[in-house]
C-alpha cells in the first residue's frame, strides 16, 4: 500500500529528538523521501521524513474540521 497525494492518513512518527507522536495528516506532496502534509489537528503545514514513520494507515473520515 502506498501513500498518495490528497490522501488522509494516520501516522506514528519519531522526530529527530526521539519523541514519538501519533497524528492524522493530509498528504500534499511526496518527494525525495519527504512527505509534505497538513496536520489535521492544527492545520499547520509539516514535512515528515518517510524513514521516520514507524506505522501508517489510511483514514476514511477524520474527526477534525
Amino acid at each position: 500500500m502506498k501513500m498518495s497525494i490528497g490522501q488522509t492518513v494516520e501516522i506514528i512518527y519519531q522526530a529527530k529528538d526521539g519523541k514519538i507522536t501519533q497524528r492524522q495528516i493530509e498528504v500534499n506532496g511526496l518527494r525525495n523521501g519527504r512527505i509534505r502534509a497538513t496536520c489535521l489537528a492544527t492545520g499547520a503545514p509539516r514535512v515528515f521524513l518517510y524513514s521516520n514513520i514507524l506505522a501508517w494507515h489510511p483514514v476514511r473520515g477524520h474527526q477534525y474540521a
